[in-house]
């Protein structure tokens, strides 16, 4: 059964083009001209990845990301307007797994889809051995896409948790931004690397809250992240 991508963009040429591209590849390509319609299909259709305009008619494209992410961890990559900074980064904080600059190419986003794909399958199909990490009082679940603070879920994106599971894996070894957009995203941003850093700080916030003793996401000056459980230095002097 093919995959089923839908683009949801008021523009019927950006949709008309990127269906093209994506059905040479081999994708199932389902449409919507605005965010009503595009809530609609994703409901009735229930796609694989969904690529998500941000300047919708009738509901916006950053409700239309709000309300997947409450039920569901589906990939979404959203277009954003040339140079709008804030876009981006308030795409990646509501949970976008990517995003493109209008004009893009469509090459580029075809490549990006099939990246997305490509890690969520590898994640999938990892060793058992690796598909449970255990760090303090953090545990990583692949299996059950869970991950829990002191056996309390703690909800993350897709990306998140991709991100956090390769720097567990990894444990105590540094990588820059640009291995990590590498090793993570599949591909390289061309010095983009603003993304990696919304994802860390949103990561914090979300594992590293008041009251847990821990802390996992260390920033390397001059290099980059890396994981590992440590102690606060408060907690570990009354231990």
């Amino acid at each position: 059964m093919a995959t089923k991508v839908l683009v949801v963009d008021d523009d019927e040429h950006v949709r008309e083009v990127v269906k093209l591209y994506l059905e040479n590849e081999g994708f199932q390509v389902l449409q919507a001209a605005d965010g009503e319609e595009g809530l609609r299909k994703l409901e009735e259709a229930v796609p694989d990845l969904l690529v998500l305009d941000i300047m919708l008619p009738k509901v916006e494209g950053w409700e239309v990301c709000r309300q997947v992410r409450r039920t569901g961890q589906m990939p979404i990559i959203m277009l954003t307007a040339k140079g709008e900074e804030f876009d981006k980064v308030l795409g990646l904080e509501l949970g976008a797994d990517d995003y493109l600059t209008k004009p893009f190419s469509p090459r580029e986003l075809t490549a990006r889809v099939k990246a997305i794909l490509r890690r969520q399958s590898f994640l999938q199909t990892s060793p058992a051995a690796e598909r449970v990490i255990r760090q303090g009082n953090l545990v990583i679940n692949l299996d059950y896409h869970q991950v829990q603070v002191d056996d309390v879920q703690v909800e993350l994106a897709p990306r998140e948790l991709e991100l956090l599971w390769f720097l567990a894996r990894n444990a105590g070894r540094a990588f820059s931004r640009d291995q990590i957009l590498e090793q993570v995203w599949g591909y390289e941003y061309f010095g983009d690397t603003r993304t990696v850093d919304v994802h860390i700080k949103r990561l914090r916030q979300k594992l590293e809250a008041p009251g847990n003793p821990y802390r996992y996401l260390k920033t390397v000056w001059g290099v980059g992240y890396k994981f590992e459980a440590t102690l606060e230095p408060e907690r570990q002097e009354k231990a």
